[in-house]
């Protein structure tokens, strides 16, 4: 495998007969804007595999572009793209080496960018920067899964 992408799948072990296992992509790549594409394709391809309701899917591979295209233009170094799905969320990590964390901003009506991290706000749950700043995450609720 030449170097750029590697993805792998961990499938844990229910803890009790009815819960749901967890699964987990992760990725790390290089901070090419091409990634940004084959990123949404990979995460579409398992919100396929996982069967995540098609609107639910939608809006995680919006943030998953979102979030990989801030951590090209801002961040330092390689990229990862974690995602995990439990029971009853969804959760997007994206770690880019910046310790600057991602802030939103109102971009102007004029502005042909800025809006990215507005999106992932309207579309998650919840949002947010680990300690660090070099990680920015999204978490999804599961609808029908508590």
């Amino acid at each position: 495998m030449t170097r750029g992408t590697v993805v792998s799948s961990v499938t844990a072990q229910p803890l009790t007969q009815t819960a749901r296992p967890a699964r987990l992509f992760s990725v790390a790549f290089s901070p090419e804007q091409t990634r940004v594409a084959r990123m949404r394709r990979v995460t579409r391809a398992f919100m396929r595999h996982w069967a995540v309701p098609e609107v639910l899917a939608e809006n995680v591979v919006l943030c998953v572009s979102e979030l990989v295209t801030n951590a090209i233009q801002h961040g330092h170094g390689d990229i990862g793209l974690r995602v995990r799905y439990t029971a009853d969320e969804l959760r997007v990590d994206v770690t880019d080496g910046n310790h600057a964390p991602a802030l939103l901003r109102a971009a102007g009506d004029d502005d042909v960018s800025g809006r990215g991290l507005l999106l992932v706000a309207m579309l998650a749950m919840d949002w947010g920067v680990d300690n660090d700043g070099t990680t920015t995450w999204c978490v999804f609720h599961v609808a029908g899964r508590l």
